[in-house]
């Protein structure tokens, strides 16, 4: 039996492990190319899973394994190239705070393809946090003009692939445990992150003898083992304990994080930036509500 606090705890962790992966991020594309970053980074991380939980994938079914190859393309595989090129023309807190809407992207998704309702003040949160969106791009692109912010639908598909993936796991895999799912959604993508990784020229000498590159690595293995692989292991159990609006709900936090990196690696953030991400997750905030039963005494 988990305690009631056990899923803050686990929210508190991965706002703090996941608003330091944008910061990650831009280290790494100084010595590595977009594809790169995002090719190492689940290999890395799937190397490391499938040690940790190979004993699990034997027994997974054919059922499972179909939910849980789709779980690991919509909710990592296409992700990690999606903020690795994101990355190279917006700054990594502005990313961060975009990445905000994944709990708006969940809750229509979850309405559009799983039949899961929602409630009139989580769509007015659903039009305020869009709207907040808009303001925080078109406030971006005011101070940043050399920044191309048609970047931020790179953004946008990534939290559609979460979305997605939290629906899925809370749809098809509850029965499977963190672990399982995990290293299984990682195994179903571990080569195809191979033959890219390899197709981009990145095992050749000239590369990995390049000073650059190795520290760009030592950035990609901690964001693999720490923001993907053992991150994901707490997600996914996450996931299980509560519901997949709450599960996505440390969107909310990892904005702070990212930003303080952000800001101590001299990124420029305005006061209306500021503002813009506050009415983002004001409207996720209201998204993630729902009303409540009043309770009356009986008669």
């Amino acid at each position: 039996m988990e305690s009631p606090n056990t899923r803050w705890i686990y929210l508190i962790i991965l706002s703090i492990v996941w608003g330091s992966s944008f910061i990650l991020i831009k280290k790494a594309l100084v010595g590595l190319t977009p594809i790169q970053v995002g090719s190492l980074r689940i290999f890395i991380a799937g190397l490391f899973l499938f040690v940790l939980g190979f004993k699990r994938l034997r027994k997974l079914t054919k059922t499972q394994w179909k939910w849980v190859a789709i779980a690991g393309f919509m909710g990592t595989f296409f992700p990690a190239f999606f903020f690795a090129y994101a990355q190279t023309e917006i700054d990594s807190a502005i990313t961060s705070i975009l990445n905000a809407t994944t709990p708006i992207m969940t809750l229509i998704f979850g309405a559009l393809i799983f039949s899961i309702g929602f409630t009139q003040r989580q769509l007015f949160g659903v039009i305020i946090g869009l709207l907040g969106c808009m303001m925080l791009i078109w406030q971006g692109a005011e101070i940043n003009p050399n920044q191309n912010y048609w970047y931020v639908l790179f953004i946008f598909f990534a939290t559609v692939g979460y979305a997605m993936n939290v629906n899925l796991i809370k749809t098809h895999l509850q029965e499977l445990s963190p672990l399982g799912i995990s290293a299984g959604s990682f195994f179903a993508i571990l080569l195809p992150s191979f033959i890219i990784l390899a197709s981009t020229g990145f095992f050749s000498a000239e590369v990995l003898q390049n000073k650059e590159t190795q520290i760009a690595i030592g950035y990609i293995s901690i964001l693999a083992i720490f923001g993907s692989a053992l991150a994901l292991l707490i997600f996914n159990k996450l996931i299980q304990i509560s519901t997949p609006v709450f599960s996505t709900s440390v969107t909310y936090t990892i904005p702070i994080v990212a930003l303080l990196w952000g800001v101590l690696d001299g990124e420029q953030f305005s006061l209306l930036q500021v503002v813009a991400g506050g009415v983002i997750l004001l409207g996720v905030i209201l998204a993630n509500r729902k009303k409540r039963i009043r309770k009356t005494a009986p008669v």
